[in-house]
């Protein structure tokens, strides 16, 4: 499998909301606000795709200040291609763009929280969530 990884590469609203859908996290994502995704594609600091024949087979879109954190915020691979590393590598990508001593930051798809101790992440069980619309009691 000749797999070629590209950082920060042009990206269509059409590519990413495609392979949101062949990993089965576009359940996840609002894909039909054009105007998210686009933003979500636009304000991303990193985004490393993995490519077969210019086919992107998996997607890793992170948000950071490159020096204490690093929120990767979607990491996404073509469900015929998982369990081929391809997650791992998409996460190493990121990791190489960052300070030495950076935390890579998620949340987990509920299908994945058993993946990320496997590669080496370590459970953090205080995790918050704000929606805009919800207003501070």
């Amino acid at each position: 499998m000749n797999i070629q990884y590209k950082l920060n590469p042009k990206l269509t609203t059409d590519e990413f909301i495609n392979i949101l859908n062949r990993s089965t996290l576009g359940k996840r994502r609002p894909i039909d606000d054009l105007k998210i995704i686009k933003g979500m594609i636009d304000n991303a600091d990193i985004i490393v795709t993995a490519t077969i024949d210019n086919k992107i087979i998996g997607i890793a879109r992170a948000v950071t200040d490159f020096n204490y954190c690093c929120y990767l915020s979607d990491l996404a691979v073509d469900q015929k291609y998982q369990k081929n590393s391809i997650g791992k590598q998409l996460i190493s990508k990121v990791q190489e763009q960052l300070n030495d001593k950076c935390k890579i930051i998620l949340l987990s798809a509920p299908d994945a929280t058993e993946y990320y101790p496997k590669i080496g992440f370590i459970k953090h069980t205080s995790a918050w969530t704000l929606t805009r619309d919800k207003k501070l009691v």
